[in-house]
């Protein structure tokens, strides 16, 4: 864990503060009562089931810790705006838009991204590639993760359920006819292996 202290951000105004004992002396005093959130930015989180413990900024989101800070790639900011999918991970069981969740938010909580899933051997990456549910793969890990996410609470099902659980995700190349077979293929097969 970096123990330095570098310039941080006020959660609730945006003033920013040379330490993190000034930020908390600013919150302290000026937003009275609604204290830091995470024990002076401190968070802890287990990702793709190991355990991590950082020292983070109030304004990073979600994205930017797991993409920039550790370095785990495969979610992709397509927007930056939570309007198209491409950074979707796994928070708590729940896909997340992981450019509009501040990191801080989710102190103790735990996080499945696309290297989770494949190192897991998840059927949906053969089904992907199988049935050619992409093209340039941008994407990709978004469509993979929030399919993930749907078939760890439905096993079976429908092309319309699919259709509705991918709705948040764009895709420039239009591979969407692809994703429902995708997803029943790999259903398929995680129904074989009970």
């Amino acid at each position: 864990m970096n123990k330095e202290t570098t310039r941080v951000t006020c959660p609730y105004c945006g003033e920013t503060h040379e330490s993190q004992e000034g930020l908390k002396g600013h919150v302290f005093k000026t937003h009275k009562g609604r204290g830091l959130p995470a024990a002076e930015g401190r968070i802890k989180l287990t990702i793709n089931k190991a355990e991590h413990i950082f020292q983070v900024e109030p304004n990073w989101t979600l994205y930017y810790l797991i993409h920039d800070k550790l370095g785990l790639t495969g979610a992709k900011q397509f927007c930056d705006r939570g309007a198209c999918g491409s950074c979707t991970m796994i928070v708590d069981g729940k896909p997340v838009l992981s450019c509009m969740v501040l990191a801080i938010e989710c102190d103790g909580k735990s996080v499945e991204t696309v290297e989770g899933i494949a190192a897991a051997g998840h059927p949906l990456i053969e089904a992907y590639v199988n049935n050619h549910a992409m093209q340039c793969g941008y994407c990709t890990p978004g469509f993979v993760v929030t399919s993930k996410a749907l078939l760890d609470i439905n096993q079976d099902p429908t092309e319309e359920e699919i259709v509705e659980a991918l709705s948040g995700n764009l895709c420039r190349c239009s591979t969407y006819p692809q994703h429902p077979i995708a997803v029943k293929e790999a259903a398929g097969k995680l129904r074989a292996a009970k």
